[in-house]
């Protein structure tokens, strides 16, 4: 099972991974949304007690570090949109990505070198979801 936020535990962990290890006065100035000191302290508890962060207790203002990085909890977070949101399809994801963000051909074209180069490398696959080489031929 991938790692799993909240939207508002999102938005902290997007504070701590591009700030660093943070207060909780530097985290909430950070956020868009004005929060209580207290809101955000039990936000970094939660979190802390789920494992996505460490507390650093040697000073008088504890500071917060993100134990979890930003890429696995990005294709986790994927993962479940892509089920949710698009029957499990990557391809219906790609092709609402494609369709919806407006694109210019530049990005288009950038997307499809990323793609080909993905087919170059071949795939790595396997389980449910997972293309069978051989039924392509």
């Amino acid at each position: 099972m991938g790692v799993r936020f909240t939207e508002r535990e999102l938005d902290i962990m997007q504070v701590l991974w591009d700030e660093g290890p943070a207060t909780v006065a530097e985290v909430r100035d950070a956020l868009e949304d004005e929060l209580a000191h207290n809101t955000v302290l039990t936000m970094l508890k939660v979190l802390e007690e789920k494992g996505h962060v460490r507390r650093d207790t040697e000073q008088r203002a504890h500071r917060f570090e993100a134990l979890v990085e930003r890429g696995p909890a990005g294709a986790s977070a994927l993962r479940r949109v892509t089920k949710q949101l698009f029957q499990g399809s990557p391809e219906e994801l790609v092709l609402n990505l494609v369709e919806s963000q407006d694109l210019d051909d530049e990005e288009i074209a950038r997307l499809r070198d990323l793609l080909d180069a993905r087919l170059q490398r071949g795939s790595p696959r396997v389980g449910p979801g997972a293309r069978d080489p051989e039924a392509d031929r």
